[in-house]
């Protein structure tokens, strides 16, 4: 298999934090220690010798429980992460939706931050001018574009990031639990607009702890539990390991 076919290689990626071994109390008293250099820390491993590769054009659910690294591994493939050990390549552009609201300012309007996301997203003036329509109708806020994004609730701002995102067709959609705040007819509306962007070439990355939505949306998936690779591999397959792994976990199934 070529390079060229893969939109995303992670080859055997480690990331590494350093946290302070004991509690603080204040940030005060954190500085001080650290000034003094009192302050011990010790590593965390945030993800530990990952491996996967994805195909252009597929698309891939990364499923775990709350802190298995989900969130660090798209982070890191975006960019805004480095391995500590290990390498990631990624072909073709990004568009990602990883934090809820970043990009955005909350004392500017709808409006304004609408033509702010999309610079930040490489997008300049005349093209956001041209496609501002088509924006605003897919969030469902024409009524709210001169208030300031910090009166938005979760749901609108996830809305007006969703819609920003997906205006064009990146080679790349990385989509981090930003669905998980809507409403269940916005959330079936994206999850149409994913399909749609799949069949036209895009490629898919997906984190969302609702399996009935990764099943639907997905042809793969990644499991990752405590940093490393559980199962990895076709959807049906991964997902049903990971709802018995948490079966006898006595964890609640609305994972």
């Amino acid at each position: 298999m070529n390079r060229e076919d893969f939109a995303v290689r992670v080859d055997h990626a480690t990331v590494r934090f350093n946290m302070a071994s004991e509690k603080i109390d204040n940030l005060k008293e954190y500085f001080v220690k650290l000034a003094r250099r009192e302050l011990m820390f010790k590593e965390f491993l945030a993800l530990k010798d990952v491996d996967f590769k994805v195909k252009k054009g597929e698309a891939w659910g990364i499923i775990g429980t709350n802190g298995s690294g989900k969130s660090t591994l798209l982070k890191l493939i975006c960019g805004i992460l480095k391995p500590f050990e290990g390498s990631v390549e990624v072909n073709g552009s990004v568009a990602p939706l990883i934090e809820l609201g970043a990009g955005f300012d909350g004392d500017l309007t709808a409006t304004e931050n609408i033509y702010l996301n999309g610079a930040v997203l490489g997008y300049n003036k005349q093209f956001m001018r041209e496609h501002f329509d088509e924006i605003v109708e897919f969030a469902e806020l024409r009524d709210f574009l001169e208030m300031p994004i910090k009166n938005y609730s979760s749901g609108m701002s996830a809305r007006l990031g969703f819609a920003i995102a997906t205006v064009v067709r990146p080679d790349i959609l990385i989509c981090d639990e930003v669905l998980s705040v809507g409403d269940y007819a916005f959330q079936q509306k994206c999850e149409r607009r994913m399909n749609e962007m799949r069949s036209g070439g895009t490629t898919l990355l997906y984190v969302s702890h609702s399996m009935e939505s990764v099943e639907e949306v997905c042809d793969h998936a990644l499991w990752l539990e405590k940093g490393c690779v559980k199962d990895k591999g076709e959807i049906e397959h991964v997902c049903e390991s990971y709802m018995n792994f948490l079966s006898t976990k006595g964890t609640v199934s609305d994972q």
